[in-house]
């Protein structure tokens, strides 16, 4: 698991209307880490030149520079078109210093309107590190991006870039050369551009998405990583959606992809999503910053220069194709529970709650019949994953009306997915309630620690709605302690996770407003959907949340986010998922690729994360506490 942090000081550089030739936008910048400060090179639009383009900005190449990575001042230009194939534009730069030289590479714009036939790489040369004496076009077919790796492979050169950016499809290639100045070489491209698709990267994962290169590669101990800009449903103006992706090559033959993640930033900050272009993150650079982070610097909406940062070690540990399970572990016993008998459990069993009281752990889970009516069974494990008792029998059944099945005899209803906590000695069970007619609503009912421990479940109080009607209100989850006085109670109200306060949960007072905890992050594993997983856990004086995560493609994950003391204000979000259907039991069953918590319990270092899987069957997983808020903090 790993967390992106963008920097609070975003953007980091915007355009100066006192500067003519970078008063409309500053984006996609090229950062070289100096011994004194951060070197930045970035793309510089101007308004229109009415004697050149009328109807579009023309692109130089700025310069800034920061001695803290955050306030970029000793603004210059260093780029202007000279030659005729950059007569339109420079762009996008990419910084390398390469055996003592520095070159700085560019998207050239040969002409007006800009189309395949004009736009190609160019690539300038400081001798000294800081003058630009030379330059040179380097492609001589459609492409850009190209970024040179900092140091030769295999006595090669080596470079990759993106062919046909603008005659798609594109890809992402390598080439490799003997002498730098074979990369402006016309000969050297003839013979390389006659099978140039023999050296693209397969980083595609639909024929209808685009990628294109990022960053300059960063060589670390396990490879050289990348970043790249992935772009889902390119084609489609209203679906498009930019995202970042990592990637991390081998050593000695970066064709070979060790491991990737999925998008691990999609737009979501104002300046990302508002501005010339507005829904653009483009990542064009990555630097190895303080206290073993790593910084990536992107482009936002096409206007603005920004940043953020990762932990390399857990972004490694992410990429590392040995360690597939995330960061929650399956038992080996799973699943630890699976339909039984004719009864009450006879057709599913998912969704469990689970509470730790006197050294056993309780699993209060879903159980479905023959006629799908959902109940809720109950199971004890000492060591938290075999079963040291099931009864035979459910714990709570339908008793109110919203729950009683009233549509079809077949139909799904009754009490589903239940959450449960303990407050003083009063335990707390909230759950989806649905008679097959009415919209699922949130219930609650409570019982003493007492009286469950004795196994007097009748003892269950009356249960009422907590959530307001004709309204997709699901997922309810109470805080484990008490907020000001006050009832605090999670519920996802159509896809986000929402909060509200409430002053008892014994009057039948209905929550009436949503606190925005969270939403979908649209392009993510979790952009279709989220809603809380297990109760909050208390850690000091804050809260981990683990949360489902629903995908454009119905795939349910788990993810986790650390809450401040108020359990409302998010402090960090988890880019990737900690726990995805991977086992066939997962992703074979009612409902397919799912795996689905309500119930988490810590014993010591150790999280028990119990789950359903596929609507089918229960599973436990378990991770180390201090790993997670580690990699949260």
């Amino acid at each position: 698991m790993f967390v992106i942090r963008r920097e609070p000081h975003n953007p980091v550089l915007s355009p100066r209307h006192e500067h003519p030739w970078e008063t409309l936008a500053t984006f996609n910048p090229s950062v070289i880490r100096e011994e004194n400060g951060w070197r930045m090179y970035y793309r510089a639009l101007s308004n229109p030149a009415a004697l050149v383009s009328p109807y579009a900005g023309q692109s130089t190449i700025g310069e800034a520079f920061s001695e803290d990575g955050l306030h970029f001042n000793i603004r210059r230009q260093v780029l202007m078109p000279e030659e005729p194939w950059e007569a339109f534009g420079c762009e996008d730069p990419r910084a390398t210093v390469f055996e003592g030289v520095t070159y700085l590479s560019y998207t050239a714009l040969g002409g007006y309107p800009f189309s395949k036939d004009n736009i190609k790489v160019g690539i300038a040369v400081a001798r000294d590190g800081k003058n630009f004496t030379e330059r040179h076009l380097v492609t001589p077919f459609n492409a850009k991006a190209f970024a040179l790796f900092p140091e030769r492979i295999g006595g090669k050169v080596v470079a990759m870039l993106s062919v046909h950016t603008d005659e798609p499809p594109t890809e992402i290639c390598l080439v490799y050369a003997d002498h730098i100045e074979d990369f402006w070489s016309p000969s050297f491209w003839e013979t390389w551009y006659t099978n140039w698709q023999s050296h693209k990267f397969v980083l595609k994962r639909n024929e209808k998405d685009h990628v294109e290169v990022g960053s300059v590669p960063i060589l670390t101990q396990h490879g050289w990583l990348i970043f790249y800009s992935y772009i889902e449903d390119y084609f489609t103006d209203n679906a498009r959606v930019f995202s970042v992706e990592a990637a991390l090559l081998d050593h000695d033959d970066p064709s070979k992809i060790i491991g990737r993640t999925e998008s691990l930033m999609v737009p979501e900050e104002i300046y990302e999503q508002y501005g010339l272009v507005p829904n653009i993150v483009f990542p064009t650079s990555a630097t190895v910053g303080d206290n073993g982070r790593l910084d990536i610097w992107y482009g936002a909406a096409d206007t603005v220069c920004a940043k953020a940062s990762v932990k390399m070690r857990d972004l490694m540990r992410a990429l590392d194709p040995e360690l597939p399970a995330r960061t929650f572990i399956r038992a080996p016993e799973n699943p630890i529970l699976s339909p039984r008998g004719e009864g009450f459990e006879s057709h599913n069993v998912m969704n469990s709650a689970a509470i730790d009281i006197d050294g056993s752990i309780y699993i209060l889970y879903r159980a479905m019949d023959r006629d799908n009516t959902s109940t809720i069974g109950l199971a004890v494990t000492r060591d938290g994953i075999h079963i040291d008792e099931r009864l035979p029998e459910p714990i709570y059944a339908p008793r109110a009306d919203f729950e009683m099945k009233r549509g079809s005899s077949t139909g799904n209803s009754g009490c589903e997915d239940p959450r449960i906590v303990r407050i003083n000695d009063t335990l707390y069970m909230t759950y989806t309630a649905y008679n097959g007619v009415r919209a699922p609503a949130g219930a609650v009912s409570s019982i003493s620690v007492e009286d469950f421990i004795a196994r007097r479940f009748e003892k269950w109080s009356v249960p009422f709605l907590l959530t307001p009607d004709n309204v997709d209100d699901k997922d309810l989850a109470l805080l484990p302690e008490k907020v000001n006085g006050n009832y605090l109670l999670y519920h996802r109200v159509n896809n986000i996770i929402c909060a509200d306060l409430l002053p008892d949960l014994a009057t039948g007072k209905r929550v009436s407003r949503c606190i925005e905890v969270m939403g979908p992050r649209h392009g993510m594993w979790d952009g279709a959907k989220v809603g809380s997983a297990a109760p909050p856990i208390k850690v000091g004086d804050k809260w981990l949340m683990i949360y489902h995560g629903v995908s454009r493609h119905a795939t349910y994950r788990l993810g986790a986010a650390l809450l401040d003391s108020s359990g409302t204000s998010l402090i960090a979000r988890t880019a990737d998922p900690v726990f995805e259907p991977v086992e066939k039991y997962e992703k074979e069953g009612e409902v397919a690729n799912v795996v689905f918590s309500c119930g988490a319990i810590v014993r010591g270092d150790t999280i028990f994360l119990y789950y359903g899987a596929a609507d089918r069957v229960i599973g436990v997983a378990t991770a180390s506490l201090a790993h997670m808020l580690d990699a949260l903090s």
